[in-house]
C-alpha cells in the first residue's frame, strides 16, 4: 500500500469535515463525489446550490453539505466575528460584510468556528489568495510563529530515508528563512513526519558545508539554526550543518560527520532557502521518479492546504485525505 492509499485509509478511520470553497470548478465537484462515495471525509461545498448542481450535471454530490454565504444562518455571526478580529487592522463592518461573501474567507471562518475541520482550495485561486484568509482568521498553532510547507517525497527502490520516504521543507512558502525561521521549519517538519510517515524523524539541516568545511554567512545561518532548534527541541534527532550526502548516506557520514546523531540516516531534509528546496524536490521527482505530495502547509492552528491550479480531481482527493489526517492530529 503506497503513501496516498495509507493516508486515505487513515482519513477513513476518523472522518473529518473538509470545506471545498471552489464549487464552480468541475474538478472539485468530481473530487467531492469520489470522497463522499469512498467515505474519505465529509464535504462542505460553498456556493449557490443551483449553480453547483448545474456544474455537477450527472455527478452525485447529494451527500455534500452545500452552504451559500448569501443566505446562510452563519453569515451574520461570521461577519461580526471577522470584524472584531480585524478591526484593529482598519476593517470596517461594511468591509467585513463584503469579505465574508468570499467563499475562501467564509470557508476559513467555518473552520475557525468549528463548522469544519479543514479547508482545501487553490484549483482556481493563487496560493496567496488561498492562504491569506487562513492566515488572517486561523493564524498559527499555539507555540508556533511561522506557517511553512513541506513535501512528502516517496522515492522508489531507495534504501535511504525511511524506506525511501522523506520530508523536504520548505519548498513552497518561506523564501529566505532566518536562522530562527529555519529552526521553526525543522521542528514543525519533524512533527509532520511523525504524523504522516509514522516513523521517528531524523532531521538534517542542509548546507553546501559539513561541520565547518566552508564558512560564509550562508553556512553560519544554518549553524545558528541548528543551535536554536536544539534549544527548542532537545529530544529531537537533529544535526547540521550537513551536505546532503553526509545527511542521507551512512558511509559518507562516517567520514564527513563522524559522531553525528543523524549518522547518515536523515529522513527530514531542511533546506536553507526556497531556491534549493524547490529545485531539490523537482529534481528528485523527475530524476528519481519519486512521488511528491505537497506543498502541504504546517504551522496553522487548523489545516488549510493549497492545490495546484493544474490539479486533477484525483489530486484533490489526495489533498483532502492529507488535510483530514492533519486534522486528526490536532
Amino acid at each position: 500500500m503506497d503513501f496516498l492509499e495509507k493516508t486515505i485509509q487513515r482519513a477513513k478511520s476518523d472522518i473529518k469535515t473538509i470545506v471545498l470553497p471552489e464549487s464552480n470548478d468541475i474538478r472539485i465537484i468530481k473530487a467531492a463525489s469520489i470522497i463522499l462515495e469512498k467515505g474519505v471525509a465529509n464535504i462542505v461545498l460553498i456556493g449557490n446550490r443551483s449553480s453547483i448542481e448545474m456544474t455537477a450535471g450527472d455527478i452525485d454530490v447529494s451527500k455534500a453539505r452545500i452552504v451559500d454565504p448569501l443566505d446562510s444562518e452563519l453569515y451574520e455571526g461570521f461577519v461580526g466575528y471577522f470584524y472584531e478580529l480585524r478591526k484593529s487592522k482598519g476593517i470596517s463592518i461594511m468591509q467585513a460584510r463584503e469579505i465574508m461573501k468570499d467563499p475562501l474567507y467564509f470557508g476559513a471562518m467555518m473552520v475557525k468556528r468549528g463548522e469544519a475541520d479543514g479547508m482545501v482550495a487553490g484549483a482556481v485561486n493563487s496560493t496567496a489568495n488561498t492562504l491569506r484568509p487562513a492566515l488572517q482568521i486561523l493564524k498559527t498553532a499555539p507555540g508556533t510563529r511561522l506557517v511553512s510547507s513541506f513535501f512528502v517525497m516517496v522515492v522508489p527502490d531507495c534504501g535511504y530515508g525511511s524506506n525511501g520516504t522523506f520530508i523536504y521543507a520548505d519548498c513552497g512558502i518561506v523564501e529566505n528563512p532566518t536562522a530562527e525561521e529555519m529552526a521553526e521549519i525543522a521542528i514543525a517538519s519533524a512533527k509532520s513526519f511523525r504524523t504522516f510517515v509514522q516513523d521517528e524523524p531524523r532531521v538534517a539541516m542542509l548546507s553546501y558545508s559539513t561541520y565547518g568545511s566552508a564558512k560564509s554567512p550562508l553556512t553560519e545561518k544554518v549553524v545558528r539554526a541548528v543551535k536554536i532548534a536544539r534549544e527548542k527541541a532537545p529530544d529531537l534527532i537533529l544535526d547540521g550543518e550537513l551536505q546532503v550526502d553526509a545527511a542521507i548516506v551512512p558511509s559518507v557520514a562516517k567520514h564527513k560527520a563522524p559522531g553525528s546523531c543523524v549518522n547518515g540516516n536523515a529522513n527530514v531534509l531542511i533546506f536553507p532557502d526556497l531556491n534549493s528546496g524547490n529545485i531539490a524536490y523537482k529534481l528528485t521527482q523527475r530524476l528519481a521518479r519519486a512521488e511528491a505530495y505537497g506543498p502541504i502547509t504546517q504551522g496553522m492552528a487548523k489545516p488549510v492546504n493549497d492545490l495546484s491550479r493544474g490539479c486533477s480531481a484525483e489530486d484533490v482527493v489526495g489533498v483532502v485525505a492529507i488535510t483530514a489526517v492533519q486534522a486528526q492530529s490536532i
